[in-house]
């Protein structure tokens, strides 16, 4: 099996990691003290092989002392309950906002009467739809992930879910269109044939916030990934080549059950342990 290597270098760490020509990590050792760790056990003599030879090749000194480095990495205090991201059923961003701003009850019977769309409609099937999802999202647990709902970001918007686990970490944006027909193009949605959505570019710009919170509080690289899924569709059809989003139905999701490789077991701990964290998220 050929395994490609990659030099990451960040938090005072100095790491070889062996990869897949998928880009599936297997196996990674640390330069300064030559311990090798295999991620894949199936592969472990090419992962041994690869990274000893490629530590006999290196030239670039390694500095004995890292601390300046490694003190620049945030810390985050206690978790309290006030903090405790892990506590939201999904859609509770919106849930808050029907509360604080929805409707009374004669506006609800005017609307309602006169047949006439509102925005609080839009934040209803918005809610409807988190939930759909997120009940779909909370049954891979059995397969050792860990999910988050209503992660809520600077600038008054949040993540729908976070998906956490052995294959990595999945930003999920969750899109209600009941009984319509959605294309995916490369850069823009478009519903019904109706005019482009750039639902694909801002769950990209999502999954960067995402993994810049990692990067800070994180010792070791997470990877992140877009993804999209839409709620009760009668038709999603995907005409993208190039597009770096996940796109499923609500029902779909349970296809990232089986991914694995991104992440150990303890770093899906840690990586989860500052995604529930709230204040983890205040600059992102």
């Amino acid at each position: 099996m050929e395994l490609h290597v990659t030099r990451w270098k960040r938090y005072g760490h100095d790491r070889l990691y062996a990869n897949l020509p998928d880009g599936t990590a297997v196996g990674w050792t640390d330069v300064a003290t030559g311990d090798i760790t295999v991620l894949r056990a199936e592969y472990r003599d090419d992962v041994i092989a690869v990274l000893t030879q490629h530590l006999q090749n290196l030239t670039e000194p390694v500095p004995s002392d890292r601390a300046p480095e490694a003190q620049a990495r945030s810390m985050l205090p206690p978790l309290t309950p006030a903090d405790d991201l892990a506590v939201n059923p999904p859609g509770q961003s919106l849930r808050d906002l029907l509360a604080e701003s929805g409707p009374g009850l004669m506006e609800r019977v005017v609307s309602r009467l006169l047949r006439r769309p509102t925005e609080w409609d839009s934040w209803r099937k918005g809610l409807a739809g988190e939930r759909r999802v997120g009940a779909e999202l909370n049954r891979l647990g059995r397969h050792g992930w860990r999910v988050l709902h209503s992660i809520p970001l600077a600038g008054n918007v949040d993540i729908d879910h976070l998906l956490i686990g052995p294959g990595g970490v999945f930003s999920i944006n969750t899109k209600h269109h009941h009984n319509r027909a959605v294309w995916v193009g490369d850069d823009s949605v478009k519903v019904d044939h109706g005019k482009p959505a750039p639902y694909a570019r801002k769950s990209r710009s999502e999954a960067k916030r995402v993994a810049r919170v990692f990067e800070r509080y994180c010792a070791f690289p997470v990877p992140v990934e877009p993804v999209l899924v839409f709620v009760g569709v009668t038709d999603l059809k995907v005409a993208a080549t190039q597009l770096s989003v996940r796109v499923y139905q609500e029902r779909q999701v349970a296809a990232l059950a089986p991914l694995s490789g991104a992440l150990t077991a303890d770093q899906v701990e840690q990586v989860y342990s500052v995604a529930r964290h709230r204040r983890a998220w205040s600059r992102a």
